[in-house]
């Protein structure tokens, strides 16, 4: 994980939201989704901030929209929001 890399998780009603700050590389990509996958059950969607990220590394950002495609049957609505959401998110998942 990127030494400087860090997800701030809180949660209200129905949401999870998830602020991403830091570098995001490949283990922060492994990182994101282990939380996805451990804090996600009960919640209807799961927004990711990204506007505190500085940098993401291409090998990251491919890691976790591949990982993100073979959770087809995820139940939980998965949005990005910031100034990074595109350069982040699969091309399928929602942008704000």
């Amino acid at each position: 994980m990127a030494a400087n890399f860090r997800i701030s998780v809180h949660r209200n009603s129905d949401n999870l939201h998830l602020k991403l700050m830091g570098d995001f590389d490949g283990s922060s990509a492994c990182e994101l989704l282990n939380v996805l996958k451990k804090s996600a059950a009960g919640v209807y969607r799961v927004i990711i901030h990204t506007n505190c990220l500085k940098s993401i590394h291409p090998f990251g950002r491919d890691m976790l929209q591949e990982s993100l495609r073979h959770l087809k049957d995820f139940p939980v609505r998965i949005l990005f929001t910031g100034e990074n959401a595109s350069q982040i998110a699969p091309e399928k998942r929602l942008c704000l």
